[in-house]
């Protein structure tokens, strides 16, 4: 049975149980611009038959070098674009064969999303932020507050919730933008550099909380960042370089951090 138009049915293909999202022969490639470097070579490609699984309960940081291809990753992992070929899987459902509506529903029940930047609605309130995904899928304004204000004392910003984001600094609203992409609560978050926006304390205040909250309410993370020094702080390292990931032990991470 395959994905039919309008409909989330799991495919008919077993898993191991442990495996929240899979790819199986990643393949993501661009079609070179025109007048730019090594554009003579045909199409730009980022990574060939990349292999990844990902287990519950994992906090996963990928690294690399600018350019690499790590957020387009993140992209393809979060149905936010399609690859060139192979194959995304997350448990049961087959991320590469959803039309455009499955794909937002996708993100809207199955993942959390952080990005770099919070992109919080400026005419709403903290809590309403929080609240939106759950609204969009229609759920009772009542319901998704209460879940709302949850979340936002859980990232420490309960007094907060009637600010609109103009009003709240850079680490706060990074803050509701976590509390927004766990209030659904997802099978997986995703942050593509969470932190890479912040000075130094407040990033290391926001990714001791990241930590916090995968440790408290049990999640499986999946975070690209460019500190390798937070990287070597999570359960597994993987790094992409030549189109390909490795992995490596988060204290050899940390070791070339510290020098």
């Amino acid at each position: 049975m395959d994905v039919v138009a309008g409909s989330l049915e799991p495919l008919p293909r077993r898993v191991e149980a442990s495996v929240v999202m899979r790819a199986v022969g990643l393949t993501k490639s661009y079609a070179a611009v025109a007048g730019a470097k090594g554009s003579g070579h045909g199409a730009v490609e980022l990574f060939r038959g990349l292999d990844l699984a990902v287990h519950a309960g994992e906090m996963i940081a990928i690294v690399g070098e600018s350019g690499a291809g790590k957020s387009s990753l993140l992209h393809l992992l979060a149905a936010l674009d399609k690859p060139t070929a192979g194959e995304v899987w997350c448990g049961e459902k087959k991320l590469n064969e959803f039309t455009a509506d499955q794909a937002a529903e996708f993100r809207n029940r199955d993942v959390g999303y952080v990005w770099q930047f919070h992109y919080l609605l400026p005419e709403f309130t903290a809590l309403e932020n929080v609240a939106m995904p759950l609204l969009a899928r229609g759920t009772g304004r009542a319901e998704a507050m209460e879940q709302a204000a949850f979340w936002l004392g859980e990232v420490g910003l309960a007094e907060r919730g009637g600010h609109r984001s103009g009003e709240l600094s850079g680490g706060e609203q990074q803050r509701v933008s976590l509390a927004r992409a766990l209030v659904t609560n997802p099978a997986i978050l995703l942050a593509d550099e969470p932190t890479g926006d912040l000075d130094g304390k407040t990033a290391e205040a926001v990714f001791g909380l990241i930590q916090r909250l995968h440790d408290a309410h049990g999640l499986t993370s999946v975070l690209v960042t460019h500190s390798l020094e937070f990287a070597g702080r999570c359960g597994r390292v993987l790094r992409l370089r030549d189109g390909r990931l490795t992995e490596e032990a988060p204290k050899s991470i940390d070791h070339e951090f510290h020098g």
